[in-house]
């Protein structure tokens, strides 16, 4: 499964989380250490919904949530089929 939003073209982002030790100069501590670094990804939040789209079908989608919230699709009634080519 491709993590990618299909309209917003959200896809995963990379990053690094950094693990350090002992207590900051400003807090009145001798420094902080960095212990280890580790890959890692922050992944969309993909909701699969059903739409309907221009020509009047009904597709299964992925989406992001924020387009779902922002109501930026029709979304189909649940006994809505749909229609063969």
């Amino acid at each position: 499964m491709a993590w990618v939003c299909d309209y917003s073209g959200k896809r995963p982002q990379r990053g690094k989380k950094i693990v350090r030790r002992g207590k900051a100069k400003k807090e009145g501590g001798i420094g902080q250490n960095i212990t280890g670094i580790s890959k890692r990804r922050w992944k969309p939040n993909l909701q699969k919904i059903r739409i309907i789209d221009e020509n009047g079908t009904v597709r299964t989608v992925k989406v992001c949530a924020r387009y779902i919230k922002a109501g930026k699709f029709n979304k189909a009634p649940r006994g809505l089929r749909k229609k063969s080519a």
